[in-house]
């Protein structure tokens, strides 16, 4: 149940999260309010958002395409721009397909994409312990998670099997990461920010593994930037996949598609 708070109370929490530069201090209030069990709780909850610290770590979840996913302290906040991955990887899979969530976070990506199709054989692999902890709760009968460096800790029976490959791992430049806004850069994993000195190692590294991993004409989706969907690009086309890029400018996101030989042409389904 949400604690009950006098007017003067909700004020009080609203000020100060206006003061700590919350642009939705109304709305952020009304969810923490909604998430404590008691005046105290709500205090020290409102104190740690007023620190910086995530709203979605806070309050424990973060909505992502219609569901409510838990949000560890410390784990990588799943961005609403994602959801745009989700859409391009759910137009390409069917229901039942063999789905695998890479770099997963929370697993809000997996999740979100097998709701869409109706169901779907769900992997999902990170390499940080905080957030395989995470994602497994999330993913409780729903799919299976691994701890583990990219391909790694994928079972060998999975190879040749992945009908969509989805990956949503860090591409911001490893210069820019200090300027990044300091909810992120304090509060989230290095390691789920950091893609290397252009942002697109981690993006190399799967292109150039996924067509082992991948089912004919089976589906390989990164999430990028615009600035460096290009480079993306090449690593899938290196690796001899059929590649095009999609944009969405309302959310400023991009994703580079690349098919394996054996299905139908990467501009559709």
């Amino acid at each position: 149940m949400p604690v009950e708070v006098s007017a003067r109370q909700l004020a009080d929490v609203v000020a100060a999260l206006r003061a700590a530069g919350c642009v939705y201090a109304e709305d952020e209030a009304e969810l923490l309010v909604a998430a404590a069990g008691s005046p105290a709780e709500l205090e020290a909850m409102a104190a740690r958002r007023a620190d910086g610290f995530p709203l979605e770590q806070v309050i424990g979840w973060a909505e992502f395409c219609g569901l409510r996913i838990a949000v560890d302290p410390g784990v990588f906040v799943p961005r609403r721009r994602s959801e745009f991955l989700v859409r391009q990887a759910a137009s390409l899979g069917a229901p039942g397909c063999v789905v695998v969530d890479m770099c997963c976070g929370t697993g809000a990506v997996g999740l979100a994409l097998a709701a869409a199709l109706g169901g779907a054989e769900l992997h999902a692999v990170d390499i940080d312990p905080a957030a395989v902890r995470c994602a497994a709760r999330n993913m409780a009968g729903q799919g299976q998670v691994y701890a583990g460096d990219l391909f790694g800790p994928l079972p060998a029976r999975l190879r040749g099997r992945v009908d969509v490959l989805v990956v949503n791992a860090p591409y911001v430049p490893t210069a820019e990461i200090a300027l990044l806004p300091p909810e992120a850069r304090l509060h989230e994993p290095r390691v789920a920010l950091d893609g290397g000195p252009d942002g697109v190692g981690l993006h190399r590294r799967v292109a150039a593994a996924a067509p082992g991993w991948l089912a004919a004409g089976g589906v390989l989706l990164i999430e990028t930037s615009e600035r460096q969907a290009a480079l993306t690009a090449a690593a899938m086309t290196q690796a001899a996949l059929r590649v095009r890029v999609v944009t969405d400018s309302d959310w400023h996101a991009a994703a580079v598609i690349g098919r394996r030989a054996g299905g139908a042409p990467p501009d559709g389904p």
